[in-house]
């Protein structure tokens, strides 16, 4: 396992490049599942997440070529549907939850897929049902094997169908999106996501052929076609990374410009963080965060104390959650943050707490930050990165704390940030890998 070394207490200065949507990329890499032709997917992260579902892909035989930085061709036409029978194949998609999203098109396109039990972060319980419920409203079979946490799905034909989905569940909707374009019949989907992610996903989706009506809302109509072809895609910025410099800039006082953010796709992210008192300014597609030596969280109207919670698109992300939480702690003024959908997620402001900041956790999904207002300083310490999110949030903290800090199991972080340490030096962080 390595870790990061933090000289904490450096302001930052200089642009800086968001790097591919990770959530958009784990949909899109399983979309290619979806026909025998090329596939070009340009902005792909490389991270650890991603670099695991591109390898599973290739071990079912899927064919990759990397024709420049973030730029591969993909081509399914030698999937191998043995290869899901073997130990190797349970190995490797077990260690990566967005795996899950290969069930949808395998069944499509080949009428069988299989699944073990997914990994990923350990933010509380994160269901299946929506995948699953769904892809049997469109006539899948599951055999569940509860000694091997393995499931087998299998679908001679995918027919259409009105369905009620029981969550707005992003990847869900995905899944049984992508059963849908190849389902006999026109399928309804009710409740589906509709995060920018879904739309990116649709739009590469009819480019291919399919026929899909709603795309952006929470209705969706799909019409299956008998087969797709290829298509070349491009990837938006991660709006998570981009939500993750900017907490960073207004916890170091540094001056960073946040370049091509593809604004229109941010959502709310920008105005939630403004409501904590940080300036940000869109220059062309760029946000400029200047140094700011105070920031002051809002009230609401009647005077109550602001509450940030995290809602399904078009409200605030779950995924900004912790770094909106660290980005409190220097603020002037308190707030109350409300995590809905996990029940874990919070629980590494107890490292938060050690290092200084004032943070009453009232339950697994609330926490009261009372600001220092930069009165005080973090001070550095040696911890643990327990998720991809909280990992990026703690080196935040380290990055605004006075003194050396160590984070442990950084391979969280290096699941979801490209090179973070490089590109955060560039700009004049002080970050050793060791």
């Amino acid at each position: 396992m390595s870790s990061f070394e933090i000289k904490g207490g450096q302001s930052l200065k200089g642009e800086i490049n968001p790097q591919g949507a990770k959530n958009e990329a784990l949909q899109i890499l399983c979309a290619v599942l979806l026909t025998e032709e090329e596939v070009t997917i340009h902005n792909i992260p490389d991270i650890l997440d991603v670099n695991k579902l591109i390898e599973l892909l290739n071990s079912l035989g899927v064919s990759s070529r990397k024709i420049a930085p973030g730029s591969y061709v993909f081509k399914a036409d030698q999937v191998k549907l043995d290869f899901m029978e073997t130990d190797a194949f349970r190995k490797q998609a077990a260690s990566l939850r967005g795996s899950v999203m290969i069930l949808g098109p395998l069944l499509a396109r080949f009428g069988k897929g299989s699944i073990p039990k997914p990994g990923g972060d350990m933010i509380g319980r994160r269901r299946l049902d929506t995948h699953f419920i769904g892809l049997q409203k469109l006539g899948a079979n599951f055999d569940f094997d509860s000694d091997r946490h393995f499931t087998r799905v299998t679908a001679p034909k995918l027919k259409g169908t009105y369905m009620l989905l029981d969550e707005a569940s992003v990847t869900g909707t995905a899944n049984v999106l992508m059963a849908a374009v190849l389902a006999e019949g026109k399928t309804t989907i009710f409740n589906a996501a509709c995060e920018p992610y879904l739309v990116q996903l649709s739009k590469m989706l009819v480019r291919m052929g399919a026929i899909i009506e709603g795309m952006g809302s929470n209705l969706l109509h799909i019409t299956g076609v008998s087969s797709l072809k290829g298509t070349e895609h491009t990837m938006l910025p991660d709006m998570i990374e981009i939500g993750s410099f900017i907490g960073l800039a207004a916890m170091t006082q540094s001056d960073i410009t946040i370049k091509n953010v593809h604004y229109e796709s941010l959502g709310v992210i920008p105005d939630v963080f403004r409501r904590l008192g940080i300036q940000i300014d869109l220059i062309g597609d760029d946000l400029h965060i200047p140094a700011q030596e105070h920031y002051e969280v809002e009230r609401f109207l009647d005077g109550s104390i602001m509450t940030i919670s995290d809602a399904p698109w078009p409200g605030f992300t779950p995924d900004l959650i912790s770094v909106a939480l660290v980005t409190a702690i220097q603020a002037r003024g308190s707030i109350l943050i409300h995590q809905k959908m996990f029940e874990s997620r919070l629980f590494f402001v107890d490292k938060l707490i050690d290092m200084g900041a004032q943070i009453i956790l009232c339950d697994p999904h609330r926490a009261t930050v009372i600001g220092l207002d930069r009165a005080t300083r973090l001070r550095g310490i040696r911890m643990s990165s327990p998720d991809i999110r909280a990992g990026v949030s703690l080196l935040i903290a380290a990055l605004s704390a006075k003194g050396t800090s160590i984070i442990d199991n950084i391979d969280q972080i290096d699941r979801g940030y490209q090179d973070i340490d490089g590109r955060l030096n560039s700009i004049g962080a002080q970050i050793v890998r060791i």
